[in-house]
């Protein structure tokens, strides 16, 4: 295994857990991709641009979209933040914000670990 992924708190499961199989079995495909894959195509992991070094893991199900941010720590971990079901093109702006904030308070707290 190349990436762990772990999740921060429960934002990434409780949205986990209100999806039917057949997306949480696609999900736990794409996470398997991300977690082995030395180079995870950009189709599943993609830089969000202007954000410092937040991603969102990509999900495709049918007709659906769902995105979940997430960022690197210490080369290899991967956390994972928020979900949500995409319904435009464009990535919702409150989404990406809410993803930072998030970050954010990750990393604070693992600072007053240490």
């Amino acid at each position: 295994m190349k990436r762990k992924i772990v999740f921060y708190k429960r934002y990434f499961i409780e949205f986990f857990e209100q999806q039917n199989e057949a997306v949480k079995e696609k999900i736990d495909y794409v996470f398997d991709l991300v977690s082995t894959l030395e180079r995870v195509p950009e189709k599943f992991l993609k830089h969000i641009e202007g954000t410092d070094g937040l991603y969102e893991i990509r999900v495709q199900q049918g007709d659906n979209a769902y995105r979940f941010f997430c960022c690197f720590d210490e080369g290899k971990l991967v956390v994972l933040f928020n979900g949500f079901q995409k319904k435009t093109n464009k990535t919702p702006k409150k989404e990406i914000e809410k993803a930072l904030r998030i970050k954010e308070e990750y990393f604070k707290e693992k600072k007053n670990i240490k």
